[in-house]
């Protein structure tokens, strides 16, 4: 609560707290762009409750995201103090993408340009900068490829978060295995010369990243164990050609 402001009521508090639970819970399970109405009657309270609380939608996001971005720092902390840069970036991607394939909202958050409370923004900018911090690490220990820059990481951001919307319902552990492949083509040992250049966000600000569970160590050689399973087409839609 900032300095200065009038501590709520207890029954206004109560109501707050079960704001935050039903948007986080929401956002989640449907993405940011889900009616505040649903927020209000799975919080058990009038829409003008809400808007009591959170006038705007960037201020009801602005109060839950810092709860996953706390994870996110998390995971880039542990990526940071692995004695071996590689596994430390592995685990941080692993992390990344474990907890866009848990929410929806931050799935959306990351790369779609959601407009968030500045606080909010300063801390996704924070998150990006430990993660440029990550890859040099990986790329100094000669076991990332040298060619491998932060446009390129907000390039497979954006790829595994399709993967991630489009296997979400049929098959949540697909983008494993996709990012298991990816991995693969990273090592220094696979680099061959990339046509083109990195991809830029369409819009100012670079996509933010986020860290997670334990990196795989996977043994050396030209081709890796891949986790997961695969996307299997749509039943009664023709395969793309």
């Amino acid at each position: 609560m900032a300095a200065g402001t009038k501590p709520l009521r207890s029954d206004a508090a109560r109501n707050r707290d079960k704001l935050l639970v039903a948007a986080t819970q929401l956002f989640a399970e449907r993405g940011l762009d889900v009616p505040l109405e649903h927020v209000a009657r799975r919080a058990g309270v009038s829409i003008g409750t809400l808007y009591n609380h959170f006038p705007t939608r960037e201020a009801l996001l602005g109060a839950v995201m810092p709860q996953r971005l706390a994870v996110l720092e998390r995971i880039t902390a542990t990526a940071l103090a692995d004695p071996d840069p590689w596994a430390g970036f592995v685990g941080f991607l692993e992390g990344l993408f474990a907890l866009q394939s848990e929410d929806h909202g931050l799935n959306e958050a990351l790369t779609q340009g959601f407009s968030l409370a500045s606080d909010v923004s300063q801390a996704c900018h924070q998150g990006f900068v430990d993660a440029q911090r990550i890859i040099e690490r990986a790329k100094a220990a000669g076991r990332l490829r040298a060619d491998f820059g932060p446009q390129d990481l907000i390039t497979l951001i954006w790829a595994m978060s399709q993967v991630i919307r489009e296997s979400m319902g049929t098959a949540p552990g697909a983008w494993r295995r996709c990012l298991a492949f990816f991995l693969d083509g990273l090592r220094a040992e696979a680099a061959h010369p990339l046509p083109g250049e990195a991809a830029h966000p369409p819009t100012g600000e670079a996509a933010q990243p986020v860290p997670g569970e334990p990196a795989r160590r996977l043994p050396d050689g030209a081709a890796h164990p891949v986790p997961g399973e695969a996307v299997h087409p749509v039943p009664g839609e023709a395969a793309a050609r």
